[in-house]
């Protein structure tokens, strides 16, 4: 199958041909990258979209709960994603602590981000004795924005790129590691189904149906989006290089075991959400909601 794919590797794309950079801006003695950009984007939609949201009858928080969250999730995506993409793919990292600093090298883990983001709701919910569970159901409706500019960063970086392929839409990274190969821009599917079909989904469930009155049904519903749709791009995603004995001994990747308890506990909480049904009385709004 490579050998194939090599020898037909001048009909496919080539990375450097889409004239696509990892710097948004270049001054020589400075470098604006389009992964900070994606960070902050989705952070400031998501922010935006998240006050259109409670604005709504029966929210769970109020303004001022938000802008104070919205601080605590930030630093919780930053330093959950980098521990987690280092105890969770490159423990070596910790051989040279100074390189836990360096998140241009390996990058971020969603999963640690995830955890991280569950603390700060955790925090704020307790401090100031509000439904964590509902808080999560609204934050789960933002994540989206997060997810979506990410991935476009990593394919702009060509970094993540997919497993060898010689389907006509494959792009051969030029990046050392990537070789002369045809690959799956799996960074674009992870995109279009992290980010796109998850925003589709629970945008549905917000606006059009009383799923967010059943505590836990919105985020376990995108728990079950994001894990089987990581789960199904895995199969098209290039494991981590230090982590394909994983993929050689069980047939999935780290990626794909760190979705189970994602996709068990989405399921759980969404089939349990009816029973969690109870009167809500807006904390924004001016609508008593039954």
């Amino acid at each position: 199958m490579i050998d194939i794919i090599l020898a037909n590797a001048a009909q496919f794309t080539r990375f450097e041909e889409l004239g696509v950079s990892p710097n948004a801006l270049d001054l020589g003695f400075f470098q604006l990258k389009w992964y900070s950009l994606a960070y902050l984007a989705g952070i400031l939609i998501g922010y935006w979209y998240l006050t259109k949201l409670i604005d709504q009858p029966g929210s769970p928080m109020a303004r001022r709960h938000a802008d104070d969250m919205i601080f605590w999730a930030t630093l919780g995506i930053i330093v959950g994603g980098r521990l987690g993409y280092i105890f969770f793919y490159n423990p070596s990292i910790l051989e040279n602590p100074l390189d836990i600093f360096k998140v241009w090298q390996g990058g971020m883990s969603l999963h640690g981000g995830t955890l991280g983001v569950i603390l700060a709701i955790w925090w704020t919910s307790r401090r100031e004795k509000l439904s964590f569970l509902r808080m999560c159901d609204y934050i789960a409706c933002v994540i989206p924005f997060g997810l979506f500019f990410g991935r476009l960063a990593n394919f702009v970086n060509g970094e993540l790129w997919g497993r060898a392929t010689d389907v006509p839409w494959a792009i051969i990274f030029t990046q050392q590691a990537a070789g002369e190969v045809a690959r799956h821009p799996s960074q674009l599917y992870e995109a279009g189904l992290e980010g796109i079909l998850y925003f589709i989904i629970l945008s549905l469930l917000f606006w059009k149906t009383d799923a967010r009155y059943q505590p836990g049904k919105l985020v376990g519903t995108g728990l079950l989006v994001y894990g089987f749709s990581r789960f199904t791009v895995e199969f098209f995603r290039e494991p981590d290089a230090q982590l394909t004995w994983l993929v050689e001994q069980s047939g999935f990747s780290m990626g794909q075991w760190l979705t189970v308890p994602m996709i068990l506990l989405g399921a759980w909480l969404v089939f349990t959400a009816k029973g969690r049904r109870v009167r809500v009385e807006p904390v924004a709004g001016d609508k008593s909601i039954a």
